[in-house]
């Protein structure tokens, strides 16, 4: 059976609501895209890097409670791990604070069995992080040329902001070496100053990439996709509880729709039917509605 591969950062979630922590788990964004997918019973296998504590114990148990292999984590010796913590406003948004203890660590793992059309999900901060990427990079070129599936959800933060003049080398790599790139209309409005689908595709994305979601929290999904398929779908109206982990939600319901529809890497490089995209639109957006009526 196929399988699914994440490569991200773990942390410590705390979430506040006022100033009161409510909640504490497992958290990081690739990290909880494949826990989801854990838990709806797909094979899935987690590369990333922990402290030598408590805290990186619960992390590593935590992935395998959920179906999850760990085997593939990093325990740094003697070090910390890390933490988030999550103040949740009225409209129940999240402004993060992270706090890291081995910034200056290379990451040291057993790379995992990759076969054809299995699904590589990466993103975020640590996927262009120059203290990995040497090591994250070169798996990401291993797990192509197995003919896995890349997603790439570049998901980059107010906080990385004055870094991203030095990180764009990185954000474009991870571009050309992907098969579906997810986005959100504040990613690029951080990274270039840009917003509108149609603007950011054809002069940051399509260079490099031809399947692009460009999301909008709330707003319809918008697609621009091999074939010169352009579309766009509206989600269900839900009742925001929290919106804590709802992008990595429709990663983990994107990559699930992929492999429940046998979608294949060179299917997706030819191009698929606005119908079919509507179809992993609307499986993305019943994982990402779930989680946001949860706490």
């Amino acid at each position: 059976m196929r399988k699914v591969i994440g490569i991200g950062e773990t942390v410590f979630d705390i979430i506040f609501k006022g100033d009161q922590p409510v909640r504490a788990i497992p958290g990081g964004s690739t990290y909880n895209s494949i826990i989801s997918l854990g838990r709806a019973g797909v094979p899935a296998e987690f590369i990333s890097e922990t402290g030598e504590d408590r805290v990186g114990r619960r992390i590593a148990s935590f992935l395998e409670e959920n179906g999850v292999s760990a085997r593939s984590v990093c325990v740094h010796k003697g070090q910390k791990s890390a933490l988030s913590l999550a103040f949740l406003n009225d409209r129940n948004d999240a402004e993060y604070v992270f706090y890291k203890d081995h910034a200056q660590d290379k990451l040291d793992f057993i790379y995992p069995d990759v076969a054809p059309d299995d699904v590589v999900l990466y993103g975020s901060y640590y996927s262009i992080n120059p203290v990995v990427r040497g090591q994250v990079k070169a798996f990401f070129k291993y797990a192509a040329e197995r003919g896995a599936i890349l997603y790439y959800d570049v998901n980059f933060r107010e906080s990385h902001k004055a870094e991203a003049a030095h990180l764009l080398g990185n954000i474009r790599e991870n571009l050309a070496m992907a098969d579906v790139v997810r986005g959100s209309d504040e990613d690029f409005e951080i990274l270039f100053e840009k917003r509108g689908v149609d603007v950011v595709y054809e002069t940051e994305i399509s260079p490099y990439v031809n399947n692009f979601i460009y999301t909008r929290g709330a707003e319809p999904v918008e697609i621009r996709a091999s074939s010169g398929v352009k579309a766009s779908y509206a989600a269900k109206r839900v009742h925001a509880v929290s919106t804590v982990g709802a992008g990595d939600s429709f990663n983990a319901g994107f990559i699930y729709g992929l492999i429940r529809k046998g979608v294949t890497r060179s299917a997706l490089r030819a191009g698929l039917s606005a119908d079919l995209w509507g179809e992993l639109i609307a499986c993305a957006q019943g994982f990402s509605e779930n989680v946001c009526q949860s706490r």
